[in-house]
């Protein structure tokens, strides 16, 4: 916020502009003073909380100047309301109070009991007892009250500092004074910082961790007294919240709620500001979604950093060390998000990765589901690194942007017109990769998934069900000498020509797998007849061609030529056998991620372009360089001669 506006109010003679005068002067002025003072303004650099500029703006209680005084109460956002004796104060209740609620407006007020020093006999704690919590009760818009004297120049900058603090650091959003209870916002906000300061999950704060906590949000250390004297005043509420491990979640969010009480408010909003919430109580979208564009023809890959993140978070929540996450395990681990993502949902996790025997996630698989989110939907995943402390999972001083756990991959080079040029791309570095699986139904492309995922297919029914929505799959592939892609595989069920159709679906494909049923006649007229539709596959995707349920009997397919034959004509390696009773599809798999990572052994020849053609240019290329080595030999021979 860039500026305080502070609407001063009350009765005549209350002294509202002997505090004004006194808080510029800074001592108590004699003289006589003009009934209402101009506007005077407070630069930011004096002290006031938030760096803010403040302007404060004197006011008259006279009938005459009432539409002058509206006009400034609509454009404050806070109100300092003077009284000063029985009558001023009477009139808070019967008249300005709901005075401002009759302009409709909704800014803080700050009540404020004004020469004290006539009423020395008085304590302040009575007058807080007798007069002003009454009211409080009864109009929530009053954020703090405090008593003072402009003659004596008692709490004078305290009183506008409350002001600013009013705005600044308000305490409406934070605490519910009628339930005497922090507000469910605000305790959901505190829980999650909890849950992040507690860096080994263990339900406490330990010593270690809250000095960690301390030294982020305020920028300087905890001494062991004022570590103890947090945990006593702790205690004294909620005997249990401290134990030998640390202070509680309850513990935690009860020492706040007594900051919320004594009027310390300002240390709560410091914390939620460290932690990136805003005024509403919400995490700021600049925070969740920072810039983060993925240029044309590239990729978004975890970093190092990021893999190293969700390792740690991975085994940080296995509690039982089985190797998985169990729903429970899984429940703790997104606490602090707003829940599974929802493209998680919409595919089917986690039957969509990598599972053990009991059906919980594995690391391999908790990992390659977060490749697949970076690489479909890196927003997403910054969103979610936020929510889990991404930032915060360094001490301050090394704290880092949840854009550091995302790398942007060299973009591909668009495929050439010739399928001579398309064949000479070079291979790319890349870990992670994507392959549409189309098909007729019937073809196999379910249990291909399956497989994929080394889960079986229950086939006990006998019934086929088709698929209807498109699916992915993801898993990593190794490959000879070590090295390890992530691949998607993608079904597009009857999705499918529509997605083919869409330039955006095809950007993110890395190959096109063409499957038949080798045992079924009728199967593989199904990709001719395709390809026939979608002639723009050609140009854009490598792609290879698979012969499922090789365990059958091979019989002739009902289509022009055989496929071996038609691979021939495309100038493609003939299908791939594969059956799931041989155990020989996780080779497919390997020589998939292969043609993913060098794209030019495996594209179509182009429609018209004759078998070898594509080698022309090499022969002719050939060609001239065998004549220059004849002709400089007959040029050497004929210069020996000449000597």
């Amino acid at each position: 916020m860039a500026t305080v506006r502070i609407c001063v109010c009350g009765d005549e003679g209350t002294g509202k502009s002997s505090l004004v005068t006194s808080l510029v002067k800074d001592v108590f002025v004699t003289s006589k003073i003009q009934a209402t003072l101009p506007q005077i303004t407070i630069p930011p650099f004096i002290g006031t909380p938030e760096n803010v500029t403040t302007t404060v703006v004197d006011t008259s209680a006279l009938p005459h100047e009432r539409t002058e005084l509206n006009k400034e109460i609509r454009k404050s956002n806070v109100i300092l309301l003077v009284y000063s004796d029985h009558y001023s104060y009477e009139r808070v209740a019967l008249f300005w109070l709901p005075h401002f609620r009759s302009l409709a407006v909704n800014v803080p007020v700050v009540l404020c009991a004004n020469k004290s020093d006539l009423t020395k006999s008085t304590s302040t704690d009575q007058v807080v007892d007798d007069e002003m919590l009454p009211v409080m009760d009864e109009f929530k818009e009053i954020d703090s009250c405090i008593r003072t004297s402009a003659r004596e120049h008692h709490n004078i900058n305290e009183l506008f500092f409350l002001c600013q603090k009013a705005v600044t650091d308000p305490i409406a959003p934070l605490y519910d004074s009628k339930e005497s209870a922090l507000k469910p916002a605000c305790v959901s906000a505190l829980q999650r910082i909890f849950y992040l300061c507690d860096r080994d999950r263990d339900g406490y704060l330990s010593d270690a961790e809250v000095h960690d906590f301390q030294f982020k949000c305020f920028r300087k250390p905890l001494s062991d007294v004022d570590l103890s004297v947090i945990k006593s005043s702790i205690q004294r509420y909620s005997p249990d919240s401290v134990t030998e491990k640390g202070i509680s979640q309850s513990g935690f969010i009860q020492l706040n709620k007594l900051f919320a009480e004594k009027g310390r408010h300002e240390t709560i909003w410091l914390v939620l500001r460290t932690f990136h919430y805003t005024e509403s109580l919400s995490l700021h979208s600049s925070f969740l979604s920072p810039k983060f564009d993925v240029p044309a023809n590239s990729s978004a890959e975890l970093s190092p950093a990021g893999y190293r993140f969700f390792v740690d978070l991975f085994l940080l929540h296995d509690k039982d060390n089985d190797g998985g996450l169990s729903p429970s395990e899984l429940s703790a681990l997104f606490a602090p998000t707003p829940g599974l993502p929802s493209q998680w949902l919409e595919n089917d996790f986690p039957s969509c990765t990598v599972r053990n025997d009991a059906g919980y996630v594995t690391l391999q698989g908790w990992l390659a589901q977060w490749s697949m989110t970076t690489f479909l939907f890196p927003k997403t995943t910054l969103s979610y690194l936020a929510y889990f402390g991404f930032d915060t999972s360094l001490p301050s001083s090394n704290a880092h942007p949840t854009t550091s756990a995302l790398t942007i991959t060299k973009p591909r080079k668009r495929p050439p017109h010739t399928t001579a040029g398309r064949r000479r791309l070079p291979p790319i570095s890349r870990t992670v990769l994507q392959a549409f699986i189309i098909g007729a139904p019937y073809s196999g492309k379910s249990t291909l998934l399956h497989t994929f995922l080394s889960r079986p297919l229950n086939t006990a029914s006998g019934t086929y069900s088709p698929t209807l929505s498109p699916s992915t799959v993801v898993n990593t592939v190794e490959l000879p000498g070590g090295k390890q892609v992530t691949l998607l595989l993608s079904d597009l069920a009857s999705h499918e020509s529509a997605i083919l159709a869409n330039p955006s679906a095809l950007s993110k494909c890395d190959i096109l797998i063409y499957a038949y049923d080798s045992s079924d006649p009728h199967s593989f007229a199904h990709t001719p007849a395709l390809r026939e539709k979608h002639k723009h596959l050609d140009e854009c995707c490598p792609a290879m061609f698979v012969a499922t349920k090789a365990d059958k009997d091979r019989v002739t397919q009902d289509w022009e030529v055989q496929p071996e034959e038609y691979c021939g004509i495309l100038g493609v390696a003939k299908p791939s056998h594969v059956s799931v009773e041989w155990g020989s599809v996780p080779e497919l798999w390997i020589r998939v991620a292969e043609v993913g990572l060098d794209p030019g052994t495996a594209f179509v020849r182009r429609e018209g372009e004759a078998e070898g053609e594509e080698e022309g240019w090499k022969g002719w290329w050939i060609a001239v360089g065998a004549v220059g080595v004849v002709t400089a030999a007959a040029l050497g021979m004929w210069r020996r001669m000449s000597v």
